[in-house]
Parts: structure tokens; sequence; C-alpha cells
């Protein structure tokens, strides 16, 4: 009698311990490619990420504004986890409150850039991620710049693909942009939020300040020590001079060929220019 009850008492323990155990493991889902999703909670803000590969850890910034989402690495113009989670373990995140993304949280409309950089530095902590390096598209941009502002010794190497920018003939370009092609959207599917907010948050972002790469100062860039490589762009939302200024400013800065995107045949050699500059920048104990 007493064995028949020790062992219902075990077995209830063990079906406790399972269930305490599974949202975790129904949360991390192992999907095409050995990239594995997950997600992390950090007060009111719940963030979707990804990982792939192995080696010295890789923050990747997928293009797209402020609907920026993992999804987007793929349909850049190169897709980064493919081409480097053989050598450096890809950290992907959708980023808060992206439309088409799981990641949400409240918009902090006095540091919108900021609460974004949160987010990534947060991330990192909760896997165990000390120092790092990041390659941005687009939004990427201005966001690899606040990183390295705000984590100067934790940021080994920075990729800046594509990278957004003011540009002064078209002031209000980005601004415009997430008012209608976010903003919208996101009030539709979060009641809490509302276009005033929306338009304050943007506000904040794209107009108080508007110059350079939005994030920091051109005496920023000048002083910045860590090794960069930038990769410009030249359409509306990636202004071509401002890639190039940001290029001559930074003392440690390398830059690709231009156009790296077209043809395509060019694709694959911008490729390898960043592996190269990834493994060269890479610590030695990694």
């Amino acid at each position: 009698m007493i064995d028949k009850i020790r062992r219902t008492i075990l077995a209830t323990g063990a079906a406790v311990t399972a269930m305490a155990a599974a949202p975790r493991v129904f949360a991390a889902q192992a999907g095409p490619g050995g990239v594995t999703e997950d997600f992390f909670q950090k007060g009111p803000v719940r963030i979707h990420y990804e990982t792939a590969g192995s080696g010295f850890p890789l923050l990747l910034i997928a293009g797209g504004g402020l609907n920026s989402t993992m999804a987007g690495l793929p349909r850049g113009p190169f897709d980064p986890i493919a081409e480097f989670k053989g050598e450096f373990r890809c950290v992907g995140l959708d980023l808060r409150n992206a439309n088409a993304g799981q990641s949400s949280g409240p918009l902090e409309i006095d540091r919108p850039w900021d609460s974004h950089t949160d987010d990534q530095l947060s991330l990192m902590d909760h896997l165990g991620i000390n120092k790092f390096m990041v390659m941005g598209f687009c939004i990427g941009g201005p966001l690899v710049w606040n990183l390295l502002k705000r984590a100067p010794d934790r940021v080994v190497a920075a990729v800046l693909a594509q990278p957004s920018g003011f540009r002064p003939e078209i002031p209000t370009l980005t601004y415009d942009g997430n008012m209608t092609g976010w903003g919208p959207e996101l009030v539709k599917r979060r009641p809490d939020i509302t276009m005033d907010t929306v338009q304050k948050f943007l506000t904040k972002m794209y107009r108080n300040n508007p110059d350079f790469v939005f994030t920091v100062t051109r005496d920023f860039v000048r002083n910045c020590q860590t090794p960069v490589l930038v990769m410009p762009d030249d359409v509306p939302a990636h202004p071509y001079a401002v890639a190039m200024e940001t290029a001559m400013l930074a003392p440690k800065a390398e830059v690709s060929m231009y156009p790296w995107k077209e043809p395509k045949e060019r694709v694959p050699l911008a490729v390898r220019q960043v592996r190269s500059f990834l493994k060269a920048h890479r610590p030695v104990s990694a």
C-alpha cells in the first residue's frame, strides 16, 4: 500500500514538472534550415526571435522600416542566415510592433529608437551573449548606430547594408511612409494605441531632429572606434550621400563596391566581402 502511494506521488510530481516545462518546450520550434524560433518576455515586452548556426554571435536586423521582421531577411538582396549560419550563430528578431511580426510592447513615445535597442540588448542578454557582431538592413542602419552608441563594449563589428537616413530634399519621407504604411494597421490590431500616439512616436523618431542617420551625430561617427562595413544604396529611403558620409567619417570604416545589388551577379561578390569583414574582426578566442 505504501509503495503504491509512493508511486502515485512520484508520478504526479513528474507530471507537474513536465507541465511546468511545457510552455518553453512548445514555444521553441525548429524550422527549415535548422532555424529555431522562440519568444522571451521582459515586463510588457514580448519578443519573437530565431537562432541558427553556431560560432561567434551575429545579430541580424531585417529591412522593412517599422515593419521589420525575421521573415524579411531572406527576401532582401541575399539571405544572411543562409549565408552565415555555417560560421556564425545568427540571431534575428521581429521588431517590436511590426505589423506582420509577433513581437509586441508599448509605444515609448519619448524614446522610440532606444526602445528597440533595449529589445535587441535584452535579447542578447536572454541568450547569454555578451559580445556580438551586428548586420542591419535599411532601418537596421540607424539601429546599428544606436547599438554602437549604447553598447560600444559589446558590439565588436557592424555591417550597414542599404542603410536608411535623412534625405533633405524629401524631409518627411520616412515619417509619412510610417504614418500610412505602419500606424493605421497597428491601431487596428491594438485598441490600446491611437493614431495620436503613433503620430507622437513617429514625430520623436523622425521629425524632432531630422538629420543624418537619425540616431547619432556626425561627431559620434567621427569618434566611433568600432569597425564598420558600409554597403550604400541609393533609393529615396536609403540615401547614398549619407551612407558615404558615414564611411568617410568613421575612422575604422570600410565601404563596399557600388552598386552591389545590381546586376544580380554582383551580389555574391558583396557577400564575400561581408564574410571576409566578419571573419577579420571575429575575436580570436571565438
